[in-house]
């Protein structure tokens, strides 16, 4: 969508833009090239932090200096340079969504809080960006001040993406393909409102915050095994696929300069024409389509559903979730078991000899084994699967936090353990 601005103020804010934008504007390859930048946060943040074993913590600091020197670079320039300004974008993408899986993984903050805590946040800085510069729109990005309200925005906009997306896949229980299909209606909806007449600052916000789901959903559809409605691409794959559709669509547009505000106003003219009684109108179009959704959501919830058991869901329920695997496991081939459990205490044991790093070298194999025998256990006990990943999930977060904590790393191993040899016995017993 193009936004456009009401007659009466178009004149000043182009003569200034004329020398000092700093953004592209907003046509389809706008937003083709933002929904590739966020499935790049998705898939390359997960596979930084647990592909390659870095950690969430360090994962993040890594990021955070890396956006710190990338802003400053974009915020030096004079003009609007696609292949900074979208650096700028891929990195606020992978930035915003490890804040938030921090958030949600490190301090056990729940979805819920925490995208109401963004959402509040985001009604923080365009409030003081629309007290302070009298507009939120993106084509009066013409000084400092407004490009930093800008791309804090973005960055809020990430955040508040990644969190409402991962809640609304908690809430569901939606597996990859079917969870894409939410976020692209709503984009669609966006779309005929602003066609209608709705404002378009508030139709690109919008549009912009759920532009953040729809690519971190298809990003998991890409990478997801086959087993799991994905695609089994895998996250570097898919990873490395969208970062090479977005440097052909940068290329594209250093080329061609069919995204330069100055260059696109002269060559054409505003698509909508808004008037304020159809904004009025098309608020309320929003409003309803908000309800919609909200109504879909709480039916899905309370659909049956299986989803991946979180930490304080085994905190919770810890006899339920013992059960489960071991009703899992019996499923499972004994040797598979076995080989896990052997890995588990191998590792338990060099945490207890105080050998950290062999630890940390161990449960990597426990890692790639686990992933390995994925396509041929997950379809024996899907919930169950779920429940041990789990699990493993938190061996693996103990051993690679930036602190690591022995008692920690050996509690959550003795966990494992027990669950591995009562799974086995269970499987004897049925034999």
């Amino acid at each position: 969508m193009t936004e456009t601005t009401r007659s009466g103020t178009v004149k000043i804010v182009t003569a200034e833009r004329v020398l000092l934008s700093k953004v592209p504007e907003v046509t389809v390859w706008f937003w083709i090239i933002k929904i590739l930048c966020t499935t790049v946060g998705e898939s390359f943040a997960d596979w930084i932090n647990t592909t390659l074993g870095v950690g969430l913590s360090m994962t993040a600091l890594i990021f955070t200096v890396i956006l710190a020197a990338v802003l400053g670079w974009q915020l030096r320039l004079e003009r609007y340079v696609p292949l900074v300004y979208w650096l700028a974008v891929v990195v606020l993408s992978v930035t915003g969504t490890l804040y938030t899986d921090i958030l949600t993984d490190k301090l056990g903050v729940p979805l819920a809080v925490s995208t109401s805590v963004f959402a509040a946040a985001l009604v923080v800085v365009f409030g003081v960006w629309y007290a302070r510069e009298r507009t939120l729109s993106i084509h009066s990005i013409v000084t400092l001040p407004r490009e930093s309200f800008y791309w804090l925005a973005v960055l809020v906009t990430f955040a508040l993406g990644t969190a409402a997306g991962d809640w609304t896949l908690q809430l569901t229980g939606w597996g990859p393909g079917t969870s894409v299909l939410l976020p692209a209606g709503l984009i669609g909806a966006v779309v005929i409102g602003w066609r209608l007449g709705a404002n378009p600052v508030l139709s690109f916000w919008l549009a912009y915050v759920v532009t953040r789901p729809l690519g971190a959903n298809l990003g998991d559809w890409f990478a997801s095994p086959r087993t799991d409605h994905g695609l089994g691409v895998g996250t570097a794959i898919t990873s490395a696929i969208f970062l090479a559709a977005i440097l052909a669509t940068i290329l594209y547009l250093t080329r061609t300069h069919s995204d330069v505000l100055e260059d696109y106003d002269r060559a054409h003219t505003p698509i909508v024409a808004t008037r304020p009684v159809r904004e009025r109108i098309m608020l309320g179009y929003y409003a309803a389509v908000a309800v919609a959704t909200g109504a879909l959501l709480v039916w899905a919830a309370g659909q049956p559903h299986a989803t991946a058991a979180s930490e304080d869901q085994t905190s919770a329920a810890p006899v339920t979730t013992t059960l489960i695997q071991a009703q899992a496991m019996a499923h499972f081939p004994p040797a598979e078991i076995a080989k896990f459990r052997t890995i588990a205490q191998d590792t338990l044991a060099k945490v207890h000899a105080g050998d950290q790093t062999g630890a940390t070298a161990r449960i990597k194999d426990l890692e790639t084994a686990w992933d390995d025998d994925e396509p041929t256990l997950r379809p024996l006990d899907q919930t169950g699967w779920h429940a041990l990943d789990g699990q493993i999930d938190g061996v693996l977060k103990a051993l690679r936090a930036s602190k690591p904590d022995p008692a920690t790393e050996a509690q959550t191993l003795t966990a494992l353990v027990t669950a591995l040899q009562s799974g086995n016995t269970h499987s004897d017993s049925r034999n």
